[in-house]
Protein backbone atom coordinates (compact mmCIF):
# COMPACT_ATOMS: atom_id res chain seq x y z
CA UNK A 1 0.00 0.00 0.00
CA UNK A 2 1.12 3.57 -1.21
CA UNK A 3 2.34 5.89 1.82
CA UNK A 4 -0.05 8.83 2.76
CA UNK A 5 0.88 12.35 2.22
CA UNK A 6 1.08 15.23 3.98
CA UNK A 7 2.35 18.71 2.97
CA UNK A 8 3.55 20.79 5.76
CA UNK A 9 2.48 24.43 5.26
CA UNK A 10 4.95 26.67 7.19
CA UNK A 11 6.90 29.99 6.30
CA UNK A 12 10.80 28.93 6.94
CA UNK A 13 13.18 26.33 5.47
CA UNK A 14 13.75 23.38 7.07
CA UNK A 15 16.36 23.91 9.93
CA UNK A 16 15.52 27.31 10.32
CA UNK A 17 13.04 27.92 13.02
CA UNK A 18 13.38 26.18 16.37
CA UNK A 19 9.67 26.23 16.37
CA UNK A 20 8.91 24.44 13.20
CA UNK A 21 11.86 21.61 14.09
CA UNK A 22 10.36 21.67 17.53
CA UNK A 23 6.85 21.10 16.44
CA UNK A 24 6.91 18.91 13.45
CA UNK A 25 10.18 18.89 11.55
CA UNK A 26 11.89 16.20 14.08
CA UNK A 27 8.71 13.82 13.73
CA UNK A 28 9.80 13.66 9.75
CA UNK A 29 11.61 10.02 9.75
CA UNK A 30 9.56 8.70 12.62
CA UNK A 31 6.20 9.45 10.09
CA UNK A 32 7.93 8.10 6.67
CA UNK A 33 8.74 5.24 8.63
CA UNK A 34 5.20 4.54 9.27
CA UNK A 35 3.21 4.95 5.70
CA UNK A 36 3.18 9.22 5.54
CA UNK A 37 5.30 10.78 3.22
CA UNK A 38 6.21 14.38 4.39
CA UNK A 39 6.88 17.67 2.04
CA UNK A 40 8.05 21.06 3.62
CA UNK A 41 6.60 24.01 1.96
CA UNK A 42 7.76 27.42 2.76
CA UNK A 43 8.59 30.71 1.04
CA UNK A 44 11.21 32.70 3.13
CA UNK A 45 14.71 32.08 1.94
CA UNK A 46 17.81 32.41 3.72
CA UNK A 47 18.52 35.92 1.83
CA UNK A 48 14.70 36.53 2.34
CA UNK A 49 14.81 36.39 5.83
CA UNK A 50 17.83 39.08 5.80
CA UNK A 51 15.49 42.18 4.82
CA UNK A 52 12.47 40.67 6.20
CA UNK A 53 13.60 40.45 10.11
CA UNK A 54 15.35 43.55 9.65
CA UNK A 55 13.88 47.13 10.01
CA UNK A 56 12.88 48.98 6.72
CA UNK A 57 13.16 47.62 3.37
CA UNK A 58 9.85 48.16 2.62
CA UNK A 59 10.34 47.99 -1.55
CA UNK A 60 12.29 44.27 -0.95
CA UNK A 61 10.07 43.44 1.84
CA UNK A 62 6.88 43.96 -0.40
CA UNK A 63 8.54 42.09 -3.48
CA UNK A 64 9.05 39.50 -1.06
CA UNK A 65 5.73 38.94 0.19
CA UNK A 66 4.25 39.24 -3.63
CA UNK A 67 6.56 36.59 -4.35
CA UNK A 68 5.50 34.45 -0.83
CA UNK A 69 1.92 34.46 -2.27
CA UNK A 70 3.03 33.21 -5.98
CA UNK A 71 4.36 30.31 -4.16
CA UNK A 72 1.68 29.46 -1.69
CA UNK A 73 -1.01 29.86 -4.47
CA UNK A 74 1.08 26.79 -6.41
CA UNK A 75 0.92 25.21 -3.24
CA UNK A 76 -2.79 25.23 -3.33
CA UNK A 77 -3.25 23.83 -6.90
CA UNK A 78 -1.24 20.89 -5.52
CA UNK A 79 -2.58 20.67 -2.67
CA UNK A 80 -5.62 17.70 -3.91
CA UNK A 81 -2.32 15.47 -4.27
CA UNK A 82 -2.00 14.82 -0.68
CA UNK A 83 -3.91 13.50 2.36
CA UNK A 84 -3.44 15.58 4.86
CA UNK A 85 -2.30 19.49 4.72
CA UNK A 86 -0.49 20.51 7.72
CA UNK A 87 -0.53 24.20 8.76
CA UNK A 88 1.63 25.54 11.00
CA UNK A 89 0.36 28.91 12.77
CA UNK A 90 -0.49 30.72 9.03
CA UNK A 91 -0.76 29.87 5.18
CA UNK A 92 0.57 33.23 4.72
CA UNK A 93 1.88 36.23 7.17
CA UNK A 94 -1.42 38.59 5.92
CA UNK A 95 -4.51 38.79 8.23
CA UNK A 96 -6.50 37.84 5.48
CA UNK A 97 -7.54 33.74 5.33
CA UNK A 98 -7.16 33.16 1.71
CA UNK A 99 -5.08 30.42 1.65
CA UNK A 100 -6.53 28.81 4.57
CA UNK A 101 -9.76 28.60 2.58
CA UNK A 102 -8.39 27.45 -0.54
CA UNK A 103 -6.30 24.40 1.32
CA UNK A 104 -10.14 23.75 3.56
CA UNK A 105 -11.84 23.10 -0.03
CA UNK A 106 -9.24 20.32 -1.60
CA UNK A 107 -9.88 17.01 -1.01
CA UNK A 108 -7.06 17.05 1.78
CA UNK A 109 -7.85 16.57 5.52
CA UNK A 110 -6.40 20.11 7.21
CA UNK A 111 -4.58 20.30 10.44
CA UNK A 112 -3.74 23.38 12.13
CA UNK A 113 -0.81 23.20 14.74
CA UNK A 114 0.13 26.44 17.03
CA UNK A 115 2.15 27.43 19.82
CA UNK A 116 1.22 30.95 20.91
CA UNK A 117 -1.02 33.04 21.25
CA UNK A 118 -1.67 33.86 17.77
CA UNK A 119 -4.81 35.13 17.96
CA UNK A 120 -2.96 38.25 20.04
CA UNK A 121 -1.31 40.58 17.97
CA UNK A 122 2.69 40.56 18.77
CA UNK A 123 4.19 41.93 16.20
CA UNK A 124 8.24 42.22 16.25
CA UNK A 125 10.25 45.91 16.54
CA UNK A 126 11.28 44.91 12.96
CA UNK A 127 7.70 45.22 11.32
CA UNK A 128 5.46 47.20 13.56
CA UNK A 129 4.78 49.31 10.59
CA UNK A 130 2.94 46.28 9.14
CA UNK A 131 0.58 45.16 12.06
CA UNK A 132 -1.89 47.26 10.05
CA UNK A 133 -2.38 44.27 7.89
CA UNK A 134 -2.71 41.71 10.92
CA UNK A 135 -6.12 40.24 11.90
CA UNK A 136 -7.01 39.07 15.49
CA UNK A 137 -9.94 36.99 14.46
CA UNK A 138 -7.29 35.32 11.63
CA UNK A 139 -6.32 32.34 14.27
CA UNK A 140 -9.90 30.95 15.07
CA UNK A 141 -11.26 31.32 11.46
CA UNK A 142 -8.32 28.76 10.78
CA UNK A 143 -9.01 26.61 13.71
CA UNK A 144 -13.08 26.66 12.24
CA UNK A 145 -12.04 25.78 8.99
CA UNK A 146 -9.39 22.69 10.03
CA UNK A 147 -10.30 18.96 10.87
CA UNK A 148 -7.89 18.84 13.85
CA UNK A 149 -6.30 20.87 15.82
CA UNK A 150 -2.61 19.92 17.44
CA UNK A 151 -2.53 22.90 20.44
CA UNK A 152 0.72 23.38 22.31
CA UNK A 153 -0.99 23.43 26.13
CA UNK A 154 -4.19 23.15 27.90
CA UNK A 155 -4.53 27.18 27.33
CA UNK A 156 -4.29 26.80 23.74
CA UNK A 157 -6.70 23.99 23.82
CA UNK A 158 -9.12 25.86 25.45
CA UNK A 159 -9.24 28.94 23.04
CA UNK A 160 -9.19 26.25 20.19
CA UNK A 161 -11.87 24.46 21.70
CA UNK A 162 -14.22 27.66 21.04
CA UNK A 163 -14.15 26.84 17.30
CA UNK A 164 -13.36 23.46 16.50
CA UNK A 165 -14.64 20.52 19.00
CA UNK A 166 -11.12 18.46 17.51
CA UNK A 167 -8.24 19.62 19.88
CA UNK A 168 -5.54 17.96 20.61
CA UNK A 169 -2.67 18.78 23.10
CA UNK A 170 0.43 18.40 21.63
CA UNK A 171 3.14 19.67 23.80
CA UNK A 172 6.24 21.10 22.01
CA UNK A 173 8.94 18.49 22.44
CA UNK A 174 12.76 17.86 22.27
CA UNK A 175 14.35 14.99 20.69
CA UNK A 176 16.56 14.04 23.49
CA UNK A 177 18.49 10.94 21.50
CA UNK A 178 20.69 13.71 19.78
CA UNK A 179 19.58 16.37 22.51
CA UNK A 180 21.92 15.25 25.05
CA UNK A 181 25.20 16.19 26.63
CA UNK A 182 28.20 15.60 25.03
CA UNK A 183 30.46 14.82 28.35
CA UNK A 184 29.08 14.75 32.18
CA UNK A 185 27.44 18.03 33.63
CA UNK A 186 31.19 19.39 35.30
CA UNK A 187 31.90 22.07 38.48
CA UNK A 188 32.96 25.10 36.66
CA UNK A 189 35.27 27.53 37.85
CA UNK A 190 33.13 29.97 36.29
CA UNK A 191 29.64 29.92 36.68
CA UNK A 192 27.37 30.85 33.43
CA UNK A 193 24.29 31.69 33.26
CA UNK A 194 22.74 31.32 30.19
CA UNK A 195 19.48 32.30 27.67
CA UNK A 196 18.21 30.98 24.82
CA UNK A 197 15.93 32.64 22.43
CA UNK A 198 15.69 35.35 19.27
CA UNK A 199 15.38 38.96 18.20
CA UNK A 200 11.79 39.23 18.56
CA UNK A 201 11.93 37.58 22.23
CA UNK A 202 14.92 39.18 23.33
CA UNK A 203 12.30 41.73 25.17
CA UNK A 204 11.93 39.23 27.57
CA UNK A 205 16.09 38.85 28.67
CA UNK A 206 15.86 42.37 28.87
CA UNK A 207 13.44 42.48 31.81
CA UNK A 208 16.04 40.24 34.00
CA UNK A 209 18.46 42.36 33.39
CA UNK A 210 18.18 43.52 37.25
CA UNK A 211 18.17 40.55 38.36
CA UNK A 212 21.85 39.79 36.38
CA UNK A 213 23.05 43.18 37.81
CA UNK A 214 22.22 42.43 41.17
CA UNK A 215 23.90 38.77 40.78
CA UNK A 216 26.49 40.52 39.01
CA UNK A 217 27.17 42.97 41.92
CA UNK A 218 26.94 39.74 44.37
CA UNK A 219 29.53 37.89 42.65
CA UNK A 220 31.82 39.61 40.77
CA UNK A 221 34.03 37.57 38.21
CA UNK A 222 32.75 34.04 39.81
CA UNK A 223 29.79 34.53 37.23
CA UNK A 224 29.44 35.31 33.45
CA UNK A 225 26.67 35.76 31.04
CA UNK A 226 25.96 34.38 27.70
CA UNK A 227 22.87 35.05 25.21
CA UNK A 228 22.37 32.74 22.07
CA UNK A 229 19.79 33.57 19.51
CA UNK A 230 19.85 37.66 18.70
CA UNK A 231 23.50 38.18 17.65
CA UNK A 232 22.57 42.10 17.37
CA UNK A 233 22.59 41.88 21.04
CA UNK A 234 24.82 43.71 23.48
CA UNK A 235 25.15 44.93 27.14
CA UNK A 236 28.43 45.89 27.86
CA UNK A 237 28.04 46.27 31.18
CA UNK A 238 27.28 42.30 31.80
CA UNK A 239 30.40 42.03 29.06
CA UNK A 240 27.34 40.12 26.92
CA UNK A 241 27.79 39.99 22.79
CA UNK A 242 24.61 37.81 21.48
CA UNK A 243 25.49 34.86 19.68
CA UNK A 244 23.79 33.39 16.62
CA UNK A 245 21.35 30.53 16.88
CA UNK A 246 22.31 27.40 14.82
CA UNK A 247 20.58 23.59 14.51
CA UNK A 248 24.67 22.96 14.27
CA UNK A 249 25.63 24.45 17.14
CA UNK A 250 22.38 24.85 19.51
CA UNK A 251 23.41 21.89 21.91
CA UNK A 252 27.22 22.67 22.14
CA UNK A 253 26.15 26.39 23.17
CA UNK A 254 23.70 25.21 25.45
CA UNK A 255 25.60 22.95 26.98
CA UNK A 256 28.33 25.91 28.16
CA UNK A 257 25.15 26.87 30.28
CA UNK A 258 26.13 26.20 33.90
CA UNK A 259 22.38 27.68 34.82
CA UNK A 260 19.66 28.75 32.34
CA UNK A 261 16.79 30.74 32.77
CA UNK A 262 13.44 31.51 30.76
CA UNK A 263 12.48 35.45 32.65
CA UNK A 264 8.70 35.71 31.16
CA UNK A 265 6.10 38.82 31.62
CA UNK A 266 2.82 38.03 33.00
CA UNK A 267 0.38 38.88 29.80
CA UNK A 268 -2.05 36.87 28.23
CA UNK A 269 0.34 36.31 25.46
CA UNK A 270 2.55 34.31 27.56
CA UNK A 271 -0.04 32.16 28.50
CA UNK A 272 0.38 30.48 25.37
CA UNK A 273 4.31 29.84 25.61
CA UNK A 274 4.85 26.10 25.32
CA UNK A 275 8.48 26.21 27.89
CA UNK A 276 10.58 25.61 24.67
CA UNK A 277 13.65 27.74 26.37
CA UNK A 278 13.45 25.76 29.75
CA UNK A 279 13.03 22.28 27.97
CA UNK A 280 15.92 23.19 25.74
CA UNK A 281 17.96 23.76 28.93
CA UNK A 282 16.77 20.62 31.26
CA UNK A 283 17.11 18.06 28.26
CA UNK A 284 21.25 18.99 28.68
CA UNK A 285 20.96 18.34 32.33
CA UNK A 286 20.92 22.41 32.82
CA UNK A 287 19.67 23.56 36.33
CA UNK A 288 16.27 26.11 35.26
CA UNK A 289 15.00 28.77 36.15
CA UNK A 290 11.58 29.62 35.02
CA UNK A 291 8.85 32.41 35.77
CA UNK A 292 5.45 30.76 37.77
CA UNK A 293 3.71 32.01 35.34
CA UNK A 294 1.89 30.35 31.77
CA UNK A 295 2.53 26.16 30.92
CA UNK A 296 5.42 26.54 33.29
CA UNK A 297 4.21 25.28 36.31
CA UNK A 298 3.20 22.45 34.47
CA UNK A 299 6.86 21.51 33.89
CA UNK A 300 8.53 22.92 36.98
CA UNK A 301 8.21 21.30 40.32
CA UNK A 302 9.83 24.08 42.24
CA UNK A 303 12.95 23.02 43.71
CA UNK A 304 12.78 19.18 42.55
CA UNK A 305 13.29 19.66 38.57
CA UNK A 306 13.99 23.23 38.29
CA UNK A 307 12.85 26.46 40.48
CA UNK A 308 10.21 29.04 39.45
CA UNK A 309 10.38 32.84 40.46
CA UNK A 310 7.78 35.42 40.96
CA UNK A 311 9.38 38.29 41.72
CA UNK A 312 12.67 39.87 41.42
CA UNK A 313 13.99 38.72 45.23
CA UNK A 314 13.09 35.17 44.07
CA UNK A 315 15.05 34.94 40.58
CA UNK A 316 18.26 36.53 43.27
CA UNK A 317 17.67 33.93 45.81
CA UNK A 318 16.93 30.89 43.57
CA UNK A 319 19.76 31.80 41.06
CA UNK A 320 22.20 32.55 44.24
CA UNK A 321 21.23 29.04 45.45
CA UNK A 322 22.38 27.40 42.12
CA UNK A 323 25.41 29.41 42.06
CA UNK A 324 26.68 28.03 45.31
CA UNK A 325 25.88 24.91 45.17
CA UNK A 326 27.02 22.38 42.49
CA UNK A 327 25.61 19.41 44.00
CA UNK A 328 22.19 21.35 43.84
CA UNK A 329 22.66 22.22 40.61
CA UNK A 330 23.60 18.86 39.41
CA UNK A 331 20.87 17.54 40.95
CA UNK A 332 18.07 19.56 39.62
CA UNK A 333 19.74 19.72 35.91
CA UNK A 334 19.06 14.84 36.12
CA UNK A 335 16.08 15.63 37.20
CA UNK A 336 15.35 18.50 34.53
CA UNK A 337 16.75 15.69 31.93
CA UNK A 338 14.18 12.83 33.31
CA UNK A 339 11.14 15.16 33.06
CA UNK A 340 12.10 16.54 29.27
CA UNK A 341 12.59 12.22 28.31
CA UNK A 342 9.23 11.31 30.25
CA UNK A 343 6.55 14.11 29.19
CA UNK A 344 8.04 16.18 26.55
CA UNK A 345 10.44 14.07 24.39
CA UNK A 346 9.71 13.25 20.35
CA UNK A 347 9.82 9.34 22.11
CA UNK A 348 6.88 10.65 24.67
CA UNK A 349 4.99 11.97 22.19
CA UNK A 350 5.93 10.16 18.53
CA UNK A 351 2.44 7.89 18.95
CA UNK A 352 0.46 10.30 19.62
CA UNK A 353 0.74 12.55 17.36
CA UNK A 354 0.97 9.49 14.53
CA UNK A 355 -2.20 8.65 16.30
CA UNK A 356 -3.92 11.82 15.43
CA UNK A 357 -2.96 11.56 12.13
CA UNK A 358 -4.47 7.06 11.41
CA UNK A 359 -7.42 8.50 12.97
CA UNK A 360 -8.23 11.24 10.54
CA UNK A 361 -7.51 9.22 7.83
CA UNK A 362 -10.08 6.88 8.94
CA UNK A 363 -12.87 10.41 9.29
Amino acid sequence: MANKKILFIASHRKDRSPGQRYRFEQYFSFLQENGFDCELAYFLTESDDKVFYSPGNIIKKFLITIRSASKRMADVRRAGQFDIVFIQREAFMMGSTFFEKQFSRSTAKIVFDFDDSIWLLDTSNANKMWQWMKSAKKTSKIIALSDIVFAGNRYLAEYASRFNENVKIIPTTIDTKSFHRIEEYKNSDIICIGWSGSHTTIKHFEAAIPVLKKLKYKYGARICFKVMGDPQFENKDLCIKGIPWSSATEVQILSTFDIGIMPLPDDQWVKGKCGLKGLSYMALEVPTVMSAIGVNPEIINDGVNGFLAASEEEWVDKISSLVESFDLRKKLGANGRETVVNRYSVESQKNNYLNAFNELMKR
